[in-house]
């Protein structure tokens, strides 16, 4: 069985795992499963994703990690024209992904400092960028958002890695990359290409990665906006844990059609559902 898992709120909230599920994981993993993590995440690169899953117990390697930064460089490394200068409002691992597949960058708080120092500027301070990326930034300000929507209104692409609104830590609720990405599209007036999750792309580069067919996938997830409905959009089962931002409450609210196959509460109860769903094919 492939086991597509989410991680903000499934695997972990923070710095603090999720209690169980990475051992969980192991066991599905050592029965046979292939676990292959999809997360709209976009800070962190594939080797720092692959310490911290390790560091928890949970079986992973490199070629086990498609985040919506890896997903996007593979996006952007094969469009017709190609890309010739990207400005990133994202992290330290969107930049690293980009780079992998060959994309010049130009990183969004650099772009800030000159649209500052050339009296606000914007054209100046980005340069001949062709295509806008963003992700989740913790440094975002008026000057880079600026910055890129005026790149954006000059004609640049606009790709966001994904639209998460919030995204799940230790103490709450914090702002998602769509946040920034929602500011950017209402200063440029124009809307991105979205590369995470609901969209079909994560899970299908996924599935490729382990050689599996999508369809026959179980994704695991905490979010009935993002995680099911890419499960719906490429007509796998789905899990949906309640230890991230969604409440029991809320799937009830739902129409039958958009519910997860199964809700699980806790990992004890995730092991039980996948117990069920691998005996279910």
């Amino acid at each position: 069985m492939l086991l597509l898992v989410d991680l903000d709120g499934v695997v972990y909230r923070g710095a603090e795992p999720v209690p169980g599920v990475a051992a969980v994981l192991a066991a599905r993993a050592a029965a046979g499963d292939d676990v292959v993590y999809v997360t709209n995440n976009s800070m962190w690169y594939r080797a720092d994703y692959v310490t911290r899953l390790q560091s928890m117990g949970a079986p992973v390697s490199p070629d086990r990690i498609v985040s919506s930064a890896r997903a996007t460089a593979l996006y952007l490394r094969d469009l017709v024209p190609p890309v010739g200068l990207a400005l990133v409002v994202g992290g330290a691992g969107l930049v690293h992904e980009l780079g992998d597949v060959g994309i010049s960058v130009v990183y969004s708080g650099d772009a800030a400092e000159r649209w500052k120092a050339n009296g606000r500027d914007a054209a100046a301070a980005t340069g001949p960028v062709d295509t806008v990326v963003v992700g989740l930034d913790l440094d975002f300000t008026y000057a880079r958002l600026a910055c890129a929507a005026e790149a954006v209104r000059a004609g640049a692409r606009f790709v966001a890695t994904n639209r998460d609104p919030v995204y799940p830590l230790e103490k709450g609720l914090m702002p998602g990359a769509g946040s920034l990405v929602a500011a950017i599209e209402t200063a440029s007036g124009h809307t991105p290409v979205s590369i995470g999750k609901p969209g079909p792309l994560l899970l299908q580069v996924a599935a490729r990665a382990v050689g599996a067919d999508v369809a026959e996938a179980v994704m695991i997830g905490d979010s009935l906006v993002t995680d099911v409905p890419a499960a719906q959009a490429v007509g796998a089962r789905s899990v949906l844990m309640l230890t991230g931002i969604t409440t029991r409450a809320q799937v009830a609210a739902l129409a039958t059609a958009d519910q997860p196959t199964e809700i699980a509460e806790d990992a004890d109860e995730l092991a039980i559902v996948l117990d069920r769903l691998a005996g279910a094919r």
